[in-house]
């Protein structure tokens, strides 16, 4: 009888462990004086990316959304937005993106052997670095509803039509 007790006390303690975790697991990133960023995985928030090539439309969801609350207790979302230079053209892949308003970054990716970067037309906004094979140039703005014109800052990529718009709602 004693270790039929022994085993209902370890299930009980087993019980109250668990319940002190939970609540210490889903208070982690409460209020601190530095800056936390969380990234939601499924994303909360999606932007749809479409592209036309060959006579057909094609649409790809590659957005994600993350949230960075800070030490006074704001939040605000950000929608990723990954696009990729062409690995044999002076284009975007694909060169068309929508997103919510608010902070958007849009990220691209160079398969190429040529030097691209990208950039927003809008006044104030840093452009991403230009990269080589392999880099990662990112461009952050926090964008009101309109159609943005996003493009490469290598001379002359942009007039020979490495551009895309990018349709914010």
């Amino acid at each position: 009888m004693q270790g039929r007790l022994t085993a209902r006390h370890k299930g009980a303690l087993c019980v109250v462990a668990i319940a002190a975790i939970v609540p210490a697991i889903a208070g982690c990133g409460g209020s601190s004086s530095s800056a936390t960023t969380t990234q939601s995985s499924p994303a909360t928030s999606t932007a749809a990316a479409t592209s036309a090539s060959g006579g057909g439309a094609t649409t790809q969801t590659s957005a994600s959304s993350s949230t960075t609350t800070s030490g006074g207790g704001s939040t605000a979302a950000t929608t990723v937005l990954n696009i990729q230079a062409s690995a044999s053209e002076l284009a975007y892949v694909p060169n068309t993106l929508s997103a919510p308003a608010g902070r958007i970054t849009i990220r691209m990716t160079n398969p190429s052997q040529l030097q691209h970067s990208i950039a927003l037309a809008v006044s104030g906004v840093q452009p991403g670095p230009v990269v080589g094979n392999g880099g990662v140039s990112e461009v952050v703005a926090t964008l009101t509803p309109g159609t943005y014109t996003f493009y490469c800052t290598v001379p002359g990529h942009r007039q020979a039509g490495m551009t895309g718009t990018l349709t914010v709602h």
